[in-house]
């Protein structure tokens, strides 16, 4: 939990500069993602994968735009990440 703690307080320090990197970098994942997911095919299976994915970057990116708390905004940043890269593993395997 101290990894999550430190990370916290450094994206809390330096909210703006790091809520802007976020959006540029979990956007481009999540581009990555959606290209992996579509390589694969348009079956109901992959739409689903795409929705998610979508879904998971639009709230991210909206949570900064509406300024909701910085935990809040840092959490779904996270959470964005996480099925992005999920989504690049499992179609890449």
């Amino acid at each position: 939990m101290t990894l999550y703690n430190s990370t916290f307080e450094n994206f809390n320090k330096s909210y703006i500069g790091s809520a802007t990197m976020a959006i540029i970098g979990q956007s481009c994942l999540g581009a990555a993602a959606a290209m992996f997911t579509l390589a694969n095919g348009t079956s109901l299976t992959q739409m689903i994968q795409l929705a998610i994915i979508v879904f998971a970057n639009i709230i991210a990116n909206t949570s900064i735009l509406a300024q909701m708390s910085h935990k809040t905004v840092f959490n779904l940043i996270i959470t964005s990440v996480f099925f992005s890269t999920l989504f690049i593993i499992i179609n890449n395997i």
